[in-house]
């Protein structure tokens, strides 16, 4: 690929999503903006293969041989360790077999798409896939209503407080463990956007019979394992993760998330404007509910308590002495937090802490810049793109009144989708061209349609 070409854009998929452009629409025609509106090609949209209810390492691996092509290899000692298959589905051609430091990617995560992204740059780190392989693949990380910490709504959901991974018989995700079952038994026979892709583990009546189909139903070695989505979205797995610094930044990979809260848990103001369909109000309305689980959820249940706890204490501490929180050029100061950020354990987008949706790590222990919440992301500025962006920091943008389904995967055609993905078009475009001179040319994308 040509330096001048535009870098194409891997979409990674979240928990139970794996439908692709089928539901993710003309987003398109918005992200391409500033590619056409400077007589540029489109930029390319690859969706990545990843089973949906598969573990983050799983995830990582499906990803990576997506890409470049081959059997997927889950690693040895991994496959041993949680007693599925070491190999899984082949790809007869990758998606982008060129894949290199000199053909990077720029990546765009859903929820658990946006950890399966870190997870493969961590891998990338660390050798997984071999030393001709690196982090600097990955251009740019982009991540909406990512769960990089965890989600208390796991818990709420089933995943036992206490003894994780385990589960509560008949609860909600008792209920969701049995379904994946049934669909991993019958996958051979359904289409493939039902497929939950868990071949690996021998799960469908080609290779288990039926009385274990029923020992499944009665105590899923899926569901009450380490290396499950459900588990790796727990509070003790991201302490796991960053234990061994899983998620630190590149200093040659862009960063930026979007995060989003429903206006009655961060106490905003609800837009009186916006104008909602149908089909927008049965997406969001199992949200608000769910949004309400997670404001109130007793963490005092949390054992063993979880490391950001103490930090978030402190700035609920901070908080009760009136003191604002602590900010120089938008980077949060964390050691004297004020309400925004001790308010930040229970703003959600009814599916994910606002805190966890933010970077991996606390604030003190990476590189980051937040924006205010009155600069949205989804308003245009003309000189936000003005000079080149950094590498090696996650750009913190809030996506105000808005739920974990209002941007992706399902296309609505809202205003505040097309704002997005044109916003997102112009911010992959100015990393390109950082890649193509020293200073970030924005030619006529300055102004606005």
């Amino acid at each position: 690929m040509a330096t001048s070409e535009a870098v194409p854009l891997v979409v990674v998929e979240g928990f139970l999503s794996g439908a692709g452009a089928l539901v993710w629409g003309n987003f398109e025609s918005h992200s391409n903006y500033a590619c056409r509106s400077n007589g540029e090609k489109d930029r390319r949209t690859i969706f990545a293969v990843v089973g949906p209810v598969s573990s983050l390492h799983d995830r990582a691996c499906e990803l990576f041989y997506s890409l470049v092509g081959g059997t997927v290899d889950y690693g040895e000692k991994h496959a041993e360790e949680y007693g599925h298959d070491r190999f899984g589905r082949t790809h007869e051609v990758g998606l982008y077999p060129e894949w290199s430091v000199d053909h990077p990617l720029h990546f765009f995560g859903h929820s658990l798409g946006g950890q399966t992204i870190i997870k493969l740059q961590w891998m990338l780190s660390t050798g997984f896939f071999g030393r001709r392989y690196h982090p600097d693949m990955i251009l740019s990380v982009n991540s909406v209503s990512t769960p990089f910490r965890g989600t208390q709504l796991v818990y709420a959901l089933g995943e036992e407080t206490q003894h994780a991974p385990d589960v509560r018989p008949f609860s909600a995700g008792d209920l969701l463990a049995k379904g994946v079952h049934i669909a991993a038994y019958l996958s051979p026979l359904l289409p493939s956007f039902l497929d939950p892709g868990v071949d690996y583990r021998k799960l469908s009546f080609r290779h288990a019979s039926f009385t274990s189909f029923l020992g499944q139903l009665w105590k899923s070695d899926w569901a009450e394992s380490r290396d499950a989505a459900p588990y790796d979205v727990t509070f003790d797995a991201a302490s796991d993760r960053e234990a061994v610094e899983e998620g630190a930044v590149n200093a040659n990979t862009y960063y930026r998330s979007y995060c989003a809260t429903l206006s009655h848990t961060d106490g905003s103001a609800p837009s009186t404007s916006r104008a909602t369909s149908l089909v927008q109000k049965m997406l969001a309305w199992p949200l608000y509910f769910s949004s309400w689980t997670i404001a109130s959820f007793p963490f005092s249940s949390l054992r063993p308590i979880p490391a950001f706890i103490s930090t978030l204490a402190s700035a609920y501490s901070a908080s009760i002495h009136n003191e604002k929180t602590q900010t120089q050029d938008g980077i949060i100061d964390v050691d004297r937090a004020g309400s925004y950020l001790s308010t930040a354990l229970r703003a959600n987008d009814g599916v994910v802490p606002l805190f966890s949706q933010w970077h991996p790590f606390e604030c003190k222990f990476t590189s980051c810049r937040h924006f205010s919440h009155s600069d949205s992301i989804l308003g245009w500025d003309e000189t936000r793109y003005g000079r080149p962006p950094d590498a090696g920091v996650w750009h913190v943008h809030h996506l105000k009144d808005a739920h974990h389904l209002s941007i992706a995967p399902f296309w609505l055609g809202t205003a505040e989708q097309e704002a997005f993905w044109k916003d997102m078009g112009h911010w992959l475009r100015c990393i390109d061209g950082v890649r193509r001179s020293p200073r970030c040319e924005t030619g006529s994308t300055a102004t606005s349609r």
